[in-house]
This record gives C-alpha cells, structure tokens and sequence, in this order.
C-alpha cells in the first residue's frame, strides 16, 4: 500500500516499521516510568522491546541496547532506521520533562494499531502483527459491535452518548447506565497514574481522570494536572497543585490558557471555566483509554457540531444507520428534494496514520462524503484534502463546516 500523494508515499513496511518501533518505544518507556514495576521486569521489558526495535529495524542497522535507553529520552524519529521517512514523528519524545510517557507517544500508538488492524481485516496485512497487539482497536470495535446488537437506533445514540458524556464517574451512577454487560465492562479502576494520595480530578472537557505528576525540580515540590488529551490540556485543562501535608484535598490552581477565539471557532469552543474538585479514586472508575480516546475525545466534536446545527433549525440525523457515519445534515427546502451532507469527524494526532487509513478503505466504509477535523486540527486539511480528493470526499474543520451549511441553509453560523 502507499499513499496517493507522491510527497507523503508510505509502503506497507514502512507502516510496519513505523508501528514497531513507535510500539517497542511506548512499552519501554511505561516500562522505565511505572514506580511500582520490579527491577527484574523492567529489564525483561526492556530487553523484549530492544528485541523488537532490532527486528524492526533489520540486519545491517544495529542499535545498542544503552543507546537504545538513552534514545528513549530524545526524539521518537531518532529510533527509525535510515530509508524510513520521519514524517510527522519529528519533534515528538516518548518521555516528557516529567519522567512521564507523553500523551502523543501514547496517541501515535493507538492511531497505528487502528490502521494496521483496519489494513488487516482488509488482507493487506496478513501476519503482521497479532490481536493482542491491537487489543485497543478490538476493544473499540466490540464496544460498538455491542451497541449496535439490539438493531435500535435509539437504544444505540443512548449507549454512545453515554461514553462520551460519562466517560468516569462514580460506580453507583455507572451502573445506572443502560449499557450492554460487556460494555460496562470497559469501565475500569482510576489508573494509578492518575491518582495522587487516593484522589483524582476530571478533565473539565471530556471528564476523564487527568495525569497527575509531581514535579521535584523546583525549591518546592509541586504538584501539576493535566488532561491526557493534549488539545485539551492547551485548551485551559492544565492544573498546578500544593502537595497537602496530610491526606486532604488536593486544591488545583489553573495555570494560564489561550484566549477565547472569536468568529465562526467561537461556537465550538469548549468552556474551561469550572476548577475541578477532587473526588476519591475509591468508588469511582473510568473508561479503558482507548474507548475513552477514540470515543470520547471525537464524540465531543461530534455532538457539538450536531447540537449547534440542530438549534440553528437545520436537519441533522447523528450516526444514522447504527453509525454508518456519524452526521447526515440535508439542507434544502422543506418541500422538495434536499441536499445531503454524509459527514464523518475524526481526531487523529497524526494527519498521515488518517491519511493512510482513508486511502486503505479508498475513502469512508460507510459512504461519508465529507472528512471534519476539529478546529484544533486545522493544520491537517490540506494533506487530507489531497488524499481524500481521490475519493471524492471534501475535508473542512468543525467550523469550517459548520458555518459552511449554515450558509447555504441561509442562517447564520455565528
């Protein structure tokens, strides 16, 4: 497989490498920054996913195991071996200033195991790598497999919703969820790394735990918050805290954010006004990461730009068809042949992983006929325009979209 635009071209095993070495990479650096692991199993790790950036790199390209460790500290393209392109891996580390993996490691990650296992279930990987390795992805899709079993639309946007809007919570109000068993399931302890002293706060935009750290390098330790998302951290989801003597809340500070867009991106634009209090991490839980991330975090956008055109009088349907894609907006008048808009929203930190997985399916599975990042991703439109041209699917930000049916329904966006 490779990509339609000459400039972007990726071979198969260059996706391959690319999910290898980004995989042995996020592994090893769990590995180095989880307290609690034992020294022996560290280094199995460690050793394991050496082994594996070896294969993936081939004969003729060794890398010592000390530089691999030492590499794991500095730039994520560094550990590709020559021939490879770096494309958007330039510039992203695997552990932050914090001693913490970095939420992009961890994006660049999952994104890769959903085109490989996309690329898989369409024969074009055969062997490649297994179902264990691409059990964030699986999840996913049983997940919606799950919801759509019962065949009630209803009963599947009341399940979807839920995902996304409760994506952490107390036990109690959890299991009033009308969620199918094995969905629930997908409901999980607060992650250690997400707790400190048995407390954990919730993004104030997608309500999932923030990482927490403690940062030990100034005259006094510190503690920060942030969300794991990164658009959302730099979106005002950023906290600092003092470190309680005792065992008592934790009190978050906000640290500076952007200013409030205005124009058209200012009806998107999420509110990050409510401090978020700290909640015992005992009784509570919260979803599996993947689900959350590729759930949640898109589900916001989705259901933002559905509620806005919807107050705006214009006709949408979200996910019809059990998700065929996630909106159908008809614009036309209301006797007479409308025009539809098939629109299906993604959020991938890695404009070529989404690229490559829309030239994979040779444009959307379910018929989508338009491609809407978020207004954070609006540096992604052109290399996704390009690719899905040759699908004849049009690419436009949340906004961009937005104000654009407004327009042509005749009411205004703003």
């Amino acid at each position: 497989m490779t990509s339609p635009t000459d400039e972007n071209t990726q071979t198969l095993d260059e996706v391959r490498v690319r999910y290898l070495v980004t995989r042995a990479a996020l592994r090893a650096a769990k590995a180095m920054t989880t307290p609690a692991l034992e020294p022996q199993q560290r280094l199995v790790t460690l050793m394991e996913c050496h082994g594996t950036m070896l294969a993936a790199r081939g004969p003729g390209r060794p890398l010592a195991f000390g530089e691999f460790r030492r590499a794991l500290r500095g730039d994520l393209a560094d550990l590709l071996p020559e021939g490879v392109s770096s494309l958007d891996l330039e510039g992203i580390l695997v552990v932050d200033q914090d001693g913490q993996v970095t939420e992009d490691a961890f994006d660049f990650d999952l994104e890769q195991q959903m085109l490989l296992h996309t690329m898989r279930k369409l024969d074009a990987i055969a062997g490649v790598v297994s179902d264990r390795e691409l059990q964030s992805e699986i999840d996913q899709e049983t997940a919606y497999a799950l919801l759509r079993k019962q065949g009630d639309q209803v009963v599947y946007e009341a399940g979807r919703k839920d995902l996304i809007r409760l994506p952490a919570g107390p036990v109690d109000d959890l299991c009033e969820l009308k969620l199918p068993p094995l969905v629930a399931d997908f409901y999980r302890d607060i992650s250690y790394d997400s707790v400190y002293r048995g407390w954990w706060f919730p993004c104030p935009i997608c309500r999932w735990p923030m990482r927490i750290v403690v940062r030990k390098n100034a005259v006094t330790p510190v503690g920060a918050a942030r969300c794991w998302y990164a658009p959302h951290a730099d979106l005002g989801a950023s906290y600092l805290f003092r470190l309680p003597a005792d065992f008592s809340a934790p009190e978050l500070l906000p640290e500076p954010s952007p200013p409030r867009p205005d124009g058209r991106e200012a009806v998107l634009y999420p509110e990050v006004r409510e401090v978020p209090q700290a909640l015992l991490a005992e009784g509570h839980k919260a979803l599996t990461r993947g689900i959350w991330r590729y759930t949640t975090v898109p589900g916001l956008p989705e259901l933002a730009l559905y509620e806005r055109l919807a107050e705006r009088g214009l006709k949408v349907t979200l996910w019809p068809g059990l998700d065929a894609y996630d909106l159908l907006v008809e614009v036309g008048p209301k006797r007479g042949k409308k025009t539809p808009f098939k629109v299906d929203i993604k959020d991938y930190t890695s404009a070529v992983t989404l690229a490559n997985l829309v030239h994979a399916q040779e444009g959307d599975r379910g018929g989508a006929d338009w491609l809407v990042v978020p207004d954070y991703r609006a540096r992604q439109v052109p290399l996704l325009s390009g690719v899905c041209a040759k699908y004849n699917m049009q690419v436009a930000t949340a906004s961009e979209f937005g104000e654009m049916v407004c327009e042509k329904a005749g009411v205004s966006w703003t």
